[in-house]
């Protein structure tokens, strides 16, 4: 690393985009049961545990609710065509609040599968590295005290913009395996709805929001694959240029990148839902 003080800034910036970037490509490619070492995970599963007894009791009032709306009078409840449908109904509505972690996990290991596609379709294994040219460092080096005073300002404004943006990146992210972690916790609660017709819409629009939230990480990867193709052909540098309008013409169109790839990241929510009319 270089000894000049712009220079370490503008690289210790781009340092931490490149961690956080890799630390998200990482993120997108793990399970919720392995996230932080599962010890969240083996929490979350333990209240969805305990919230099944729960749903099984709601379970049972939306189901006669249910027949109670739906059914004209007490003698169309004694029609074995009738009897069959309301008994099939509790039974799978009891089966996917009983089994429905494993449902949830598996639409899951679904999309895990897609974002696995992309990456492999796009060729690329790993967020490619941002660094800063061999250009802007020598005539960095070369300039003097007085004419690196206005460098100062540039590599100031510039490494905070990239830290700061880093930081929004990942926590959209880290958002939403939070989101993951709600949706599996309570889900014996909403997913108890389909035993009432009337209440069934809630349920779907549970199982709805659930796999709106699993295709971000799709949405994120494919920003992360195009920015990644933004980085292997970096912003052009003048080498003729002075020092100071290299330096900004590099940093503006370099934070304007970002500034696209953590817009699209966090963005991937309203687009996912969009696509699927939530």
């Amino acid at each position: 690393m270089s000894d000049n003080w712009v220079v370490q800034n503008l690289q210790n910036a781009l340092e931490t985009w490149n961690s956080k970037l890799a630390e998200i490509w990482q993120l997108l490619t793990q399970s919720p049961e392995n996230f932080k070492g599962g010890s969240i995970w083996n929490v979350i599963v333990s209240i969805h545990g305990a919230l099944q007894a729960v749903g099984l009791a709601l379970l049972v009032l939306f189901f006669v609710v249910g027949v109670m709306r739906t059914c004209g009078s007490l003698a169309e409840t004694k029609r074995p065509e009738t009897v069959l449908k309301l008994f099939i109904r509790f039974a799978l509505v009891k089966g996917v609040v009983t089994y429905g972690l494993e449902l949830m996990m598996a639409l899951f290991k679904i999309v895990q599968g897609m974002i696995s596609i992309i990456m492999n379709s796009a060729g690329i294994g790993a967020a490619d590295s941002t660094v800063l040219p061999d250009e802007i460092v020598t005539a960095v080096e070369d300039c003097g005290f007085f004419e690196s005073i206005p460098l100062w300002a540039v590599t100031l404004i510039g490494g905070l913009f990239i830290t700061v943006l880093s930081f929004l990146m990942i926590m959209t992210v880290y958002g939403r395996f939070f989101k993951l972690y709600l949706y599996t916790a309570i889900a014996p609660i909403p997913l108890s709805t389909f035993a009432g017709e009337p209440t069934q819409n809630i349920g779907k629009s549970f199982l709805k929001s659930y796999a709106a939230v699993c295709l971000e990480g799709a949405i994120i990867v494919l920003a992360c694959v195009i920015f990644s193709l933004f980085a292997s052909s970096p912003p052009s540098v003048n080498p003729d240029a002075a020092a100071v309008t290299m330096v900004w013409s590099y940093v503006g169109e370099l934070i304007f990148n970002m500034l696209v790839l953590v817009g699209c990241v966090k963005m991937a929510d309203r687009v996912v839902r969009e696509m699927m009319g939530l």
